[in-house]
């Protein structure tokens, strides 16, 4: 048979888990596909006696590190403990050992991912790093490789799958946030601390990491306008309904002569676009390039199995490379690290665009001809209104559909408008992308 290349694996959690029995149970196909033999050789974890629910041959556990990372035989580091520290150290205590490394750790690279990177191309090492946006489905390779003739102009998606199981039921359901939140946590799909996935941090890691790739330039966490879905209510996603829109949970990056735009929020897209069929716990990405148009990638965007078969197509990819002696033939970003250059960020309060605008007021003669003066005053058209009245209520939804607006224009007027005392209540606005069918 052909080469053999030696694997450690830190973190025997889900992903580990999954990765693991991957490469134990799926290895005859794997090697037949490498032509060689890719070995588990150790797996190093702190909790050695939990079942994992297949069986681990003896003697591939251990809870020391320093026996991985010091073991000459090991070719390829696997990093799947998560978070920041210890796993910065760990990683790059591999990487000066000269070992190749894979990690689905999105925070780690949104934070410290060029000096990693810097480390392995002066180290002569790859870092494989698919699994660390969309799970199972390919978003990486389809940048670095089957779009890699393309000049990207847009990279937009579902990227977290608890916001988007929460929507997708507060839509198909009526039911309110909090509520669907508890659900979400019953059943697994959200965290006991769901602030990364709620508030848009986790989805900010991975836009990140995609900007940087589809666009060629250093994207950093502090660039992204991040906006989570907390305060959606169902009032809200009725009336997107009625109006023909789906709200979702949506990253947003787009490149133009004037530079980059990158943003995560709450946004509401045509119910026909195939991204607003996205539901439940699924992510999808969606994207453009000058000459191959329109594509959409879709697919289980976390979970054991899907996380686990990125992290071994990575493992393969460098053992080819190992293999055929040609370690260094694929650029991590896609591009040398040296050619990745500064982006120039549009600020959101720059960026024009249409808009949902909620306002629940008093009922009294004049309310839509004040609201509508302020919003004239700032440069900002209506497109539509749609008010439901009911007998004796005495605070009324008013909904406004805006034509093109500059951000800006619109916070200035609706702080003009919330400081009215015919407003009960902070207005709701909901950015809306008209996105053409595919």
């Amino acid at each position: 048979m052909g080469k053999e290349i030696n694997v450690g694996l830190l973190g025997f959690g889900t992903v580990g888990s999954g990765t693991a029995r991957i490469l134990l149970e799926q290895q005859k196909i794997i090697n037949a596909r490498f032509g060689g033999n890719i070995n588990l050789k150790w797996i190093c974890d702190k909790d050695m006696g939990s079942d994992r629910g297949f069986p681990v041959p003896e003697g591939l556990l251990t809870d020391d590190l320093d026996m991985v990372l010091n073991d000459p035989d090991v070719d390829i580091f696997i990093e799947l403990i998560g978070g920041l520290e210890p796993a910065r150290t760990f990683v790059l205590k591999a990487i000066d050992k000269g070992k190749h490394i894979v990690t689905a750790n999105k925070a780690l690279l949104a934070t410290h991912g060029f000096e990693i990177f810097r480390a392995a191309s002066e180290k002569g090492v790859e870092v494989g790093f698919e699994a660390s946006v969309g799970g199972g489905i390919p978003c990486i390779k389809a940048i670095k490789e089957g779009l890699a003739a393309n000049n990207i102009q847009t990279v937009m998606g579902i990227m977290n799958g608890t916001a988007n199981y929460i929507l997708s039921r507060m839509t198909e359901e009526g039911e309110g946030f909090e509520e669907v939140l508890k659900d979400a946590q019953k059943l697994g799909y959200a965290e006991a601390d769901p602030t990364y996935d709620i508030e848009g941090i986790d989805t900010a890691h991975k836009l990140a990491i995609m900007s940087t790739l589809a666009f060629g330039c250093k994207v950093t966490l502090d660039d992204i306008f991040t906006e989570g879905i907390s305060g959606i209510t169902p009032v809200d996603i009725a009336f997107a309904g009625e109006l023909g829109y789906k709200v979702k949970l949506l990253a947003i990056g787009r490149s133009s002569e004037e530079g980059i735009e990158v943003r995560i929020h709450p946004t509401m897209i045509p119910a026909s676009h195939l991204l607003a069929q996205v539901s439940g716990a699924y992510n999808a990405l969606y994207m453009t390039g000058d000459s191959v148009g329109k594509v959409m990638l879709y697919g289980m965007g976390a979970g054991q199995m899907p996380t686990g078969s990125a992290v071994v197509a990575d493992v393969m990819d460098i053992a080819r490379d190992i293999a055929a002696g040609a370690v260094g033939r694929q650029h991590a970003f896609g591009i040398p690290f040296d050619s990745i250059r500064p982006a120039v960020i549009r600020p959101v309060a720059e960026l024009s665009g249409k808009y949902y605008c909620r306002f629940n007021a008093k009922d009294r003669p004049g309310v839509l001809s004040a609201i509508s003066g302020i919003l004239s005053n700032h440069g900002i058209s209506i497109e539509s209104v749609v008010q439901k009245k009911h007998d004796f209520e005495t605070i009324v939804p008013i909904v406004m559909l805006t034509h093109e607006a500059v951000e800006k224009d619109i916070n200035s007027a609706l702080k003009e408008i919330e400081a009215l005392d015919i407003i009960s209540e902070k207005p709701m606005i909901i950015r809306i992308e008209e996105l053409a069918s595919i």
